[in-house]
């Protein structure tokens, strides 16, 4: 019988769509998420990776792991968690461990992307088989980030800073290939379709959600801003296709030109 795979952060943007994936694909699912079980094919285990509580029985019996949960506000417990899972992983039998990271933690010195790095050494450095994918930030993300900015009379962004959006359901799409198939190791970094300046996405935001607001592009200081703008953040072969654009316009329910007036 062919062991579940366990998708920790299966309640969040990109668990629930590398779970829906999963079912497609006939996988048995198993998720993990602090926020309780729910009705579905899927079976739900309730667990904290900052404790340990409801590890065990998650991954008993659990083949491949996909590590998708993930917290910025807490990076520190982000490196223990991940620690904490790989070694309960292990100790369950599981048969691969497969980990979602963001491109250029490695070179953009902040807290997060540090944290995230740890991460990885883990899963490198545990007993098991292991897959890594570098990914850039998700459309979603981009999305909470230009609306908080835009509750301001003027639309302040970073000068200069270019970023490289991707649909987290592709980024899913991906992880459930890598978590099918064997391990890689470090897997190809996978970005959206474009890298465009944050500014140029904050006026394409505000065509489509109707805001008047100016666009005002402020220098930002720091060696993370700086690698930021040398483009440490971007990958240069695209592995997503859907467009920050085409994103927007499914997300407003407006016509696709209507998010690429004036670019």
């Amino acid at each position: 019988m062919t062991r579940p795979i366990l998708v920790t952060g299966g309640s969040g943007t990109l668990g629930r769509a590398v779970v829906r994936r999963l079912l497609d694909l006939g996988h048995p699912v198993r998720a993990l998420t602090r926020q309780g079980s729910r009705p579905g094919p899927v079976e739900w285990f309730t667990g904290d990776l900052t404790t340990g509580t409801g590890l065990e029985r998650a991954l008993d019996g659990a083949g491949v792991v996909l590590h998708c949960a993930s917290d910025p506000r807490r990076p520190r417990d982000d490196v223990e968690g991940t620690a904490r899972l790989v070694e309960v992983a292990r100790r369950g039998g599981a048969s691969r461990l497969v980990y979602i990271s963001i491109v250029g933690v490695d070179r953009i010195p902040f807290g997060y992307y540090r944290a995230k790095l740890q991460a990885e050494r883990v899963f490198e450095e545990s007993a098991l088989p292991w897959t890594i994918l570098r990914a850039t930030q998700f459309h979603d993300l981009v999305l909470g980030f230009v609306r908080q900015l835009a509750r301001l009379p003027v639309l302040p962004v970073p000068a200069g800073i270019r970023v490289q959006p991707v649909d987290a359901g592709e980024v899913a799409g991906r992880l459930v290939e890598l978590a099918t198939g064997g391990p890689l190791g470090r897997a190809p970094d996978f970005g959206g379709p474009e890298a465009r300046e944050v500014g140029d996405l904050a006026r394409a935001y505000l065509r489509v959600a109707g805001g008047r607001r100016p666009v005002l592009a402020l220098p930002v200081p720091g060696r993370a801003a700086r690698a930021l703008r040398d483009g440490a953040g971007l990958v240069p072969a695209a592995g997503g296709h859907r467009t920050w654009d085409e994103f927007l316009a499914e997300r407003f329910a407006v016509a696709p030109a209507a998010a690429e007036v004036g670019r």
